[in-house]
């Protein structure tokens, strides 16, 4: 496992946060999973977007539809940006792995940024994910198809992926009271995305 690049994802993305503006997908390719996640949702709840990036296009499709939106990233250039975006919502710079907040949400969601973080980083997000959730709360995040990992590329250096086995994604929900709603992998439909929807129901 690359250990070096996984530390360095944070850096990337405050060094190239031009590039990831102009780079994202605005055509919103996600629409189907964020409004099944907002199916789960009460409306008017509250989000937590986790690893928000610059707030476009998902935070911004939360707050078109009406939702209190708080947003946290490791990166203070997305952060910035997201805040010049929509300053009337809730921007935080932080790494996620050190997500303790005395308050929990109606939603959580980690698109294409929580499957940056080391295996153990992983599972060590998920008593995190918990405290954050109450009994009804949605969580949704990205992962890959199996246990292992990955290295893509972005403004040309090298980006860390890392995914856990399914059964173990499964496995450590259940263990934290999260129940799984629905998962798909490699959704065509989701520019190959695989995505895990689940519900705290404990």
């Amino acid at each position: 496992m690359d250990f070096h690049a996984a530390k360095r994802i944070l850096s990337i993305y405050e060094r190239h946060a031009d590039e990831f503006a102009r780079q994202r997908s605005r055509q919103l390719f996600e629409k189907k999973w964020l409004d099944k996640f907002i199916q789960l949702l009460r409306p008017g709840g509250h989000v937590l977007d986790i690893g928000c990036g610059n707030g476009k296009p998902i935070a911004d499709y939360f707050i078109a539809g009406g939702f209190a939106l708080t947003g946290v990233d490791g990166s203070a250039a997305m952060i910035a940006r997201a805040q010049a975006h929509f300053p009337a919502q809730r921007w935080i710079h932080r790494d996620m792995r050190h997500l303790a907040m005395d308050e929990t949400f109606d939603g959580l969601i980690a698109w294409n940024s929580f499957f940056h973080l080391t295996q153990d980083d992983q599972r060590a997000m998920f008593p995190l994910f918990a405290a954050l959730s109450h009994t009804g709360s949605a969580l949704m995040f990205t992962s890959g198809t199996s246990n292992g990992t990955a290295m893509g590329t972005f403004a040309g250096e090298p980006l860390f992926h890392a995914s856990l086995a399914p059964e173990e994604y499964r496995e450590i929900l259940a263990q934290h009271g999260f129940t799984v709603v629905d998962v798909q992998f490699e959704d065509p439909e989701c520019g190959y995305h695989s995505i895990w929807l689940c519900k705290k129901v404990n």
